[in-house]
């Protein structure tokens, strides 16, 4: 073999380790490894995802209320919208015909009736206090008690509500360019009443925050333990091996490291979650890949990274840079004898332009550090960032790292163009565009790549069994060169084709 690579370029070599059965994953350039991974994602497990199973939140009382619910306040008697001039900053008008962002007030929930009201800018309406104590503004930069507010709404129609500010009075639409709190209501809820608004929901989050904080205290630890406890079981683990896979990705967020005294709103119990799934792991001769999916702060502003309003606020600092890097630390040290422990992947989609390729640099490079002090074995991935970046902007810190990996995400459905594309244009798609990324990523002198996310669904409607097969076949196919491997989301899902187990239940997918 060491006479064949001379003869041949190194580049053919990998070539034809794509493409042998059984292949192996190299440690690094002219090496070899373990075999390559065959991944399922156990999404929506440890780091809560509502659109995964959606009954997880039946149980929350205003549960279309919860942490940030972008809400839209329009006036019954000037038939405008609440708005916060120029973004936030300054006054609170009611002068706007349509709604869009500075029309839109994401929720902080105190409790089932009360909250902060976060605008686009960043601040959080309040009373003005510096003036007449009841001028509605958008200045405060932390929420405190001037800037709580409950919400009634009419037991009769939910989406008319009064908002009653902290000083006991009712905001009121005066004119369209004064908004303040010092209506005391008659109770009435007509269109004539200058306090009560229709609301309109524009977005939601159903995240981890959204649903420990969305229960309480008192009510979270219970549901969030039956849903750890039932959600994902040995049998599982079972079913995976015994259907052609390898290895699981399991999304842990950052609050995991500290169970079980988690900061609120979160619960305990997550880490023991983990326990068993590596208990499980090992007993079935499954490899682990611990997933970073929720960084402190929010690398992207979603659900899945656990933001509480939207805001992506990861990065920023040394300190939140350092305080990740601590939680790498933690769940390395604390699997690094598992024989299972195969990979750690150190953030899961980072979005540009939000976090800078310094400051994930910087990141990468101590996180990296901080697997290596417990283990000189785990593969460390590094998944490329989301929204405006090369996909080979990594490469060159990658190089330099032995036994890394770059982590990239394929899905035929977040962009438009993928809105009305047939059957047989997505499989094209998979075989040319899909199969073109893989190849340019792939380097006979560059890091190991892995396909860390995809699912056998797209835009299609009425798509027959046959095309779904085919579909998901073009995918293994070409996901199944890249050198480290691939990962299906998720095991399980309400939505049938984004579960692996109903994929391959129902005979869509044959490992």
């Amino acid at each position: 073999m060491k006479l064949f690579i001379i003869i041949f370029s190194v580049t053919c070599f990998c070539q034809l380790l794509a493409f042998s059965n059984g292949r192996s994953v190299p440690d690094s350039v002219g090496g070899s490894g373990p075999e390559q991974v065959r991944a399922v994602n156990l999404g929506g497990w440890i780091v809560t995802e509502g659109w995964i199973k959606p009954s997880l939140f039946d149980g929350i009382i205003n549960k279309d209320f919860l942490d940030g619910t972008g809400l839209q306040f329009k006036s019954v008697t000037v038939g405008k919208y609440l708005c916060a001039e120029t973004g936030g900053g300054t006054i609170i008008v009611a002068n706007r015909t349509s709604a869009s962002g500075w029309e839109t007030f994401r929720l902080w929930r105190v409790n089932e009736t009360t909250f902060n009201f976060r605008v686009f800018n960043g601040q959080f309406v309040g009373l003005n206090s510096a003036g007449n104590g009841k001028d509605i503004v958008a200045e405060a930069e932390r929420p405190d008690a001037t800037e709580t507010f409950q919400i009634l709404r009419n037991p009769n129609d939910l989406n008319r509500v009064r908002i009653k500010a902290p000083n006991g009075f009712f905001l009121q639409v005066k004119t369209e360019e004064l908004v303040s709190a010092d209506y005391e209501g008659n109770g009435g809820w007509g269109d004539d009443d200058p306090s009560v608004f229709t609301v309109t929901i524009g977005g939601r989050l159903q995240g981890e925050y959204q649903v420990t904080n969305g229960y309480g205290p008192l009510i979270a630890p219970q549901v969030m333990k039956e849903h750890w406890s039932t959600f994902i079981v040995e049998e599982d683990f079972k079913f995976i091996k015994e259907n052609g896979l390898n290895a699981v990705r399991i999304p842990v967020g950052w609050w995991t490291a500290s169970d079980p005294s988690p900061p609120k709103p979160y619960v305990p119990g997550s880490l023991q979650a983990l326990d068993n799934a590596f208990s499980w792991a090992e007993k079935y001769g499954i490899k682990v890949i611990i997933d970073l999916h929720a960084a402190p702060g929010s690398q992207n502003g979603w659900e899945h990274s656990s933001s509480r309003d939207g805001s992506q606020e990861w990065g920023q600092t040394d300190d939140n840079i350092q305080q990740t890097v601590n939680v790498i630390d933690f769940l390395t040290a604390r699997y690094a004898k598992s024989p299972s422990l195969f990979a750690v992947e150190l953030i899961n989609e980072p979005l540009s332009p939000g976090v800078s390729l310094d400051n994930l640099t910087k990141y990468y490079k101590a996180g990296y550090d901080a697997v290596r002090k417990h283990s000189a074995t785990a593969y460390v991935v590094l998944s490329n960032r989301l929204g405006p970046a090369k996909p080979t902007e990594l490469f060159g810190l990658a190089n330099g790292l032995r036994r890394s990996v770059i982590d990239v995400h394929y899905y035929n459905l977040f962009s438009s163009i993928f809105d009305s594309f047939t059957v047989q244009q997505n499989i094209d798609y998979v075989y040319n565009n899909r199969s073109a990324q893989v190849n340019q990523l792939t380097t006979s002198n560059g890091p190991l790549i892995f396909v860390g996310e995809w699912v056998a669904e797209w835009r299609v409607s009425n798509a027959s069994k046959e095309d779904y097969q085919r579909y998901a076949a073009a995918q293994l196919e070409v996901f199944g060169r890249a050198s480290f491997g691939w990962a299906y989301w998720a095991l399980k899902n309400v939505n049938n084709h984004w579960s692996l187990e109903w994929m391959i239940d129902n005979g869509y997918i044959k490992l």
